[in-house]
C-alpha cells in the first residue's frame, strides 16, 4: 500500500491518501484550504489515474474538512464520518470564525456514516474502523492490520493525544479509550496522526506523558 501524507491550511494538517495496485484510493481528512492545496490534491490523483473509492473523515473540525466540498465538485465525491460529529458540519461558518478564518466553499452533506467496526474496503486492502471519542464525539481510527497502520486523526499524536476542550470533548473519554483500543495493537503499529509527525504505538506506551 502507498501512503501519500499532504500537509495542508493554516493550522496545519495532515492529510492521507491510501491507495494500492489496483489503483483504488481511500483519501482521510482532506484539509485542503489554499489553492496551492487543492492543486497538489489534484496533480497526484490525476497523475496517478488513481479511482477515489471514499472520502473518509477522523473527525469534524473545520481543519480535517476544508477540501470535503472541492473533492465533491471535482470528482463527485461526498465525505463520510460518524455521526456524532454530523453537528459540526452546521456550525462550520462558526469554527471558521473562531479562528478568522472564512471558509473557502459551502459545506456539503456527508455521503455516508462510519460506525465503530465498520470495515472500509478499496483495492485489495482494508481499514478497520475504531470509535475513539474524546477529542469530538465521533472521533474515528481508521485501522489497517496488514500494513501495522493506523490513522490517528487528532486522537493521538507524537507524545501527545488531542485536545478536549471543544464541543462534545471528554479527556477522560479520550485516554479510555486510546488505553484500551489503541494501546492494545501491536507495537510495531505506524501511527498517521492528524497533525504533526508519525509515530508508533510502541513508543507511546513507553513514553506518552499523556497515557500513564
Amino acid at each position: 500500500m502507498t501512503i501519500k501524507k499532504f500537509e495542508f491550511n493554516m493550522f496545519p494538517e495532515n492529510c492521507y491518501i491510501l491507495s494500492d495496485e489496483t489503483n483504488e484510493a481511500v483519501i482521510i481528512d482532506a484539509g485542503c484550504f489554499y489553492e496551492e492545496d487543492r492543486q497538489a490534491l489534484k496533480d497526484y490523483i490525476d497523475t496517478n489515474n488513481l479511482n477515489l473509492m471514499h472520502l473518509l473523515n477522523t473527525h469534524l473540525h473545520i481543519d480535517h474538512i476544508f477540501g470535503n466540498p472541492f473533492l465533491y465538485h471535482t470528482y463527485g465525491l461526498k465525505a463520510e464520518a460518524n455521526q456524532k460529529d454530523e453537528f459540526w458540519l452546521e456550525y462550520a461558518d462558526a469554527q471558521a470564525k473562531v479562528f478568522d478564518v472564512e471558509l473557502p466553499d459551502k459545506m456539503v452533506p456527508l455521503g455516508g456514516y462510519v460506525n465503530d467496526g465498520d470495515i472500509i474496503k478499496f483495492g485489495n486492502h482494508q481499514l478497520d474502523a475504531i470509535h475513539i471519542p474524546g477529542h469530538s464525539p465521533g472521533g474515528m481510527v481508521y485501522y489497517c492490520k496488514e500494513e501495522s497502520c493506523l490513522f490517528s486523526g487528532d486522537s493521538l499524536f507524537h507524545g501527545s493525544v488531542g485536545r478536549a476542550d471543544f464541543a462534545g470533548g471528554d479527556f477522560d473519554s479520550l485516554r479510555k479509550h486510546i488505553c484500551s483500543r489503541l494501546l492494545v495493537l501491536p507495537e510495531n503499529t505506524v501511527v498517521y496522526p492528524g497533525h504533526g509527525d508519525i509515530t508508533t504505538i510502541g513508543y507511546e506506551k513507553k513514553n506518552n506523558p499523556f497515557l500513564r
